[in-house]
C-alpha cells in the first residue's frame, strides 16, 4: 500500500494529473463559457448557478452547508484544502467548495458529458488559475475511474464528496485510496428501500449488511452506510470516525462526513447487529462473538426478534466537532439574528443526540402511545419525566415525533402510563372543585 500524506502545502498545489496520465483526458473539446443550453438559474447562499438540465434538488441545500462548514473547519485546520467532487452533477457543491470553503483546488467530475458545458459555466465565475496554480478542473469520467488514476499518481484529496444514487458502493475503495489520512470522506446513499428492510439482498450486497424492517428504519440507513464504510475501510488498513450523519426525508437522502485515520477498528463494540423485539418493543446489540446467544429478555422465544447487521452501532456524530461547526456558521452569518432557524435547530440537535449515553435507535410517540394503550404525551412532558427518572434523552433529527434514549420501551411505557393516570386525576380534582 502506499503512504499517503498528512498535509499538502497551498505552495505544492499540483496541476490536475489528467494533463499528464493519459492523451484521453486531453480529448474532450472545450466548450465555450456562454450560457448552456436549457439554462435554469439557482442561487444558493448568494451564488448564482445553472442546473440545466442536470438532477437538482432545493432541499438538498442542508446537505450542501454542511458539506461546505466541514470543508472549511478542514481548511483550517490544515492550510490547505484540496477537494474531488467525484459525482458533482451542475457543480453547485464545487462551486461552493471553492467560494465559501476557500478550497485551493476543486476537481469537478460528473460521468454525463452533457453537463460539460453547465460545469464550465458556474466554475467560470471563479478564476482558474491564481498565483500560477490552477483552482479548478471539470471532467466527465467514471468516478472510480479518476479516483484510481489520483491514487496512482500519488494525487490526493483532503475532502471527496461523492454524491451517488441508490446504494452504489463501488466507489469505497477508490476513494478511500485518493484520500489523504486525515481527510473526509462524503459519502450518500438514497437507498430508502435497503434501510426499512424490503431489499436485504441488496442490503448485504451493497454495504455487507442483511438489513430487515426495523421502527428506526431511517436511522438504520445511516449504520448501514457507516458499517459498509467501516468494513471496506479496515481491509485497507483504516478507520473511520463518523463526524456528523444527516438524514432528510426528500428522497430519502443519507449523508455522512467520515474521518479516515490509519489503523483498524479502535472499539469492535462499535461494529455489529441489531435486533428488535416486536414483542415488547426493546432494542439490543450483539457483538459477532454473540450471535447465537440472541435472545430478549421478555421471553425465551427466538421468533420475536428481528436482526440486522453488521452495521455500525457507535455515535453518528462527535459534539465538538459539530460545536465547531455550529459556531463557524454564526461567524458567517449563517445564523443568529432570526436567520438560519432550521440549520441551528438541525445542528444543535445533532449535538444533543451525540451524547455518548444515548444507545442507537429512536422510539416514537405513537409506538409508545400505543403500546401503553394511552394517547400520545407531549413530548417535552416524556423527556422531562425520563431526565427526572436520571436516563439520558434527547430529540432525534431524523423523526420529529421520536425521541433517543437510554430508557428501555417498558420504562417510557410506564412512564406514559404515569403520566396518563396523573392527567386523569388532575382532572378529577378539578371537576370535584366545580
Amino acid at each position: 500500500m502506499l503512504t499517503l500524506s498528512s498535509s499538502s502545502p497551498k505552495t505544492l498545489i499540483k496541476p490536475p494529473i489528467f494533463s499528464s496520465i493519459s492523451s484521453q483526458f486531453n480529448t474532450i473539446p472545450q466548450l465555450p463559457l456562454s450560457s448552456p443550453p436549457d439554462t435554469v438559474t439557482e442561487t444558493e447562499r448568494g451564488l448564482r448557478f445553472n442546473v440545466g438540465g442536470s438532477f437538482f434538488r432545493h432541499e438538498s441545500s442542508t446537505a450542501r452547508d454542511l458539506g461546505v462548514l466541514s470543508a472549511a473547519l478542514q481548511n483550517r485546520a490544515h492550510l490547505g484544502l484540496r477537494v474531488l467532487d467525484a459525482m458533482c452533477g451542475c457543480g453547485v457543491r464545487s462551486l461552493r467548495y471553492l467560494a465559501e470553503a476557500g478550497a485551493d483546488f476543486v476537481w469537478a467530475n460528473d460521468g454525463n458529458e452533457e453537463y460539460r458545458s453547465v460545469l464550465m459555466s458556474n466554475l467560470g465565475q471563479i478564476s482558474r488559475v491564481y498565483e500560477g496554480n490552477k483552482r479548478w478542473v471539470v471532467t466527465n469520467f467514471d468516478a472510480n475511474r479518476v479516483m484510481n488514476e489520483c491514487y496512482l499518481q500519488r494525487d490526493f484529496f483532503d475532502l471527496i464528496d461523492v454524491d451517488s444514487f441508490g446504494s452504489d458502493s463501488s466507489f469505497l475503495r477508490s476513494a478511500f485510496n485518493a484520500l489523504k489520512i486525515g481527510g473526509l470522506l462524503y459519502l450518500t446513499s438514497t437507498d430508502g428501500y435497503s434501510a426499512g428492510g424490503h431489499r436485504p439482498n441488496n442490503s448485504l450486497a451493497s454495504y455487507g449488511a442483511y438489513i430487515r424492517p426495523m421502527p428506526y428504519a431511517n436511522e438504520i440507513g445511516l449504520r448501514m452506510l457507516i458499517g459498509g464504510a467501516v468494513r471496506e475501510a479496515s481491509v485497507l488498513g483504516y478507520n473511520i470516525t463518523p463526524l456528523f450523519s444527516y438524514y432528510s426525508y426528500h428522497g430519502p437522502v443519507f449523508r455522512v462526513m467520515l474521518r479516515v485515520n490509519r489503523g483498524k477498528l479502535s472499539d469492535k463494540r462499535h461494529y455489529g447487529f441489531i435486533s428488535y423485539c416486536n414483542k415488547c418493543g426493546n432494542s439490543q446489540a450483539y457483538s459477532f462473538s454473540e450471535l447465537g446467544k440472541m435472545r430478549c429478555s421478555c421471553t425465551d422465544a427466538k421468533p420475536s426478534l428481528v436482526v440486522s447487521g453488521p452495521l455500525w452501532t457507535g455515535p453518528l456524530h462527535q459534539g465538538p466537532y459539530l460545536a465547531e461547526m455550529l459556531n463557524l456558521a454564526i461567524e458567517w452569518g449563517w445564523i443568529g439574528d432570526g436567520v438560519g432557524l432550521d440549520l441551528d435547530k438541525l445542528i444543535n440537535q445533532m449535538i444533543d443526540e451525540s451524547d455518548p449515553k444515548l444507545p442507537f435507535g429512536y422510539i416514537k410517540l405513537d409506538e409508545i402511545a400505543h403500546r401503553a394503550k394511552v394517547n400520545s404525551p407531549p413530548i417535552r412532558s416524556l423527556m422531562a419525566g425520563l431526565q427526572k427518572e436520571g436516563y439520558a434523552v434527547s430529540r432525534s433529527h431524523i423523526a420529529s415525533n421520536a425521541i433517543k434514549t437510554n430508557g428501555s420501551m417498558t420504562t417510557c411505557i410506564k412512564l406514559v402510563q404515569d403520566l396518563q393516570n396523573h392527567l386523569h386525576i388532575c382532572k378529577e380534582d378539578e371537576n370535584s372543585m366545580e
